[in-house]
Order: structure tokens, then C-alpha cells, then sequence
């Protein structure tokens, strides 16, 4: 409902909300068992989902730093919450790649604040980790991330993974994203290698072939 790429223009709650709702509805008519994922940082929006179509995912790119009331109407409802590292928003976000420290203890020390999600009622195992590659952070920052994911898989909450055709690979290959599946797939084994429970992916089938083939692997 509104686009979370850099640069992104800004989307009204109401107009958000239209797309979202087409969106859901259209996917709960033609599988209605199937498990959807609600990509919104607004609470409004999330709770109206909820209430529409029942239990789903809230997958929040500001981990309820842009809505404050996010954390506690995900705890109302009971769902699965993904909380994702970002400085700013989509439309600022590439411009705040400055950090205090490594991006590795940055990202590490933001989610120390899930202390503030299980506060707000958020049931442990309803939470799940995502680094935010590609958000607030430059290509080179990126790849420091990857190198150091076992140290957020190290918290004890399952961490997910989205660098699917993204700019870290097809940059680096002077490719076009849509030439991408290869580098998608050789950082998809690492990012599992180094414990990501979940991975955000374009290509369905390429991932589950790369799941099935490292999981023989790691037995």
C-alpha cells in the first residue's frame, strides 16, 4: 500500500489503506489459507487489516518508531510482528548512512528495544528480527551486515532476511535487478548459513530449491 524503496513518495492513510484492502481481499478470495503480510508503519492501517481480514502478519519497516500506538495494537491483535532496522523514512533514508559505530553493533544495539516490544504485550514468539538491508545503509555497509548476521541471530528471535534482486547485488554485478537470481540465491545460502529462519524473496522456487539443498547440506 505504500512503497517502501528508496525515495519513495509519501502515501495518505485512507489511499494506503484502499490498496492494502484490494490487495488482502483479493488474495484471501483466491486462497484463503494462505498466510499474508501486511507491509505497513502505520498502526491504523494494521489494525484495520486485522479487523477485515483476520489474523496476518504486520511487517513494519520502523519497528514502531513512526507510529508509536504500532507496538500496542500488534499486541492487541496477537500477531506476528516483523520489526525492521531504518533511520529515517523511505523518502530520507538513503541520506542517513552515518553511524556512531560498526553497522553490525548498530543494528545489533537497535534491537535491544524489543525489551519495548514484549512491554507493549507483543508475545515473544510473535517477534521476528529483520535487518533492513538496503535501508539507511550503502552498499559496502550492506555487505558488513551479511558478514555479521550470526551476531543478531545471536539474540534468540528468528531473523529475516530480504536482499532478493536488490541494489548490493545487481550494483556489484553491473547488473539490472531483474539479472539478479544468481548473486538472490549465493547470498540467500550465507544469510541461511549464518542462522536467518525466514527469507523475503522474488523467486519462490529458486529460494525453496536453495532451503531444501542447504538444509541436506547442514544434515
Amino acid at each position: 500500500g505504500y512503497s517502501s524503496r528508496p525515495g519513495a513518495d509519501e502515501v495518505p492513510a485512507d489511499e494506503e489503506w484502499r490498496r492494502v484492502r484490494l490487495g488482502v481481499g483479493t488474495v484471501r478470495r483466491l486462497a484463503p489459507g494462505m498466510t499474508v503480510s501486511v507491509d505497513t508503519f502505520r498502526s491504523e492501517v494494521a489494525a484495520k487489516a486485522v479487523e477485515t481480514f483476520g489474523p496476518l502478519v504486520v511487517n513494519d519497516i520502523s519497528a514502531g518508531e513512526l507510529d508509536p500506538a504500532m507496538l500496542s495494537v500488534v499486541a492487541d491483535c496477537g500477531v506476528p510482528y516483523i520489526a525492521m532496522h531504518m533511520k529515517g523514512d523511505p523518502k530520507t533514508m538513503q541520506s542517513q548512512t552515518d553511524y556512531r559505530r560498526d553497522i553490525v553493533t548498530e543494528v545489533v544495539g537497535y534491537f535491544r528495544r524489543t525489551d519495548e516490544m514484549l512491554a507493549a504485550g507483543i508475545r515473544r514468539e510473535n517477534i521476528i528480527l529483520d535487518p533492513g538491508f538496503g535501508f539507511a545503509k550503502t552498499t559496502e555497509q550492506n555487505y558488513e551486515l551479511l558478514a555479521g548476521l550470526h551476531r543478531l541471530c545471536a539474540l534468540g528471535y528468528p531473523v529475516l532476511a530480504g536482499l532478493s534482486r536488490k541494489s548490493m547485488i545487481y550494483k556489484v554485478l553491473d547488473a539490472t535487478p531483474a539479472e539478479s537470481l544468481a548473486g538472490t540465491v549465493a547470498l540467500g545460502w550465507e544469510c541461511l548459513r549464518q542462522g536467518a529462519a525466514i527469507l523475503r524473496v522474488h523467486d519462490v522456487r529458486e529460494a525453496v530449491d536453495t532451503v531444501k539443498l542447504f538444509n541436506m547440506f547442514r544434515q
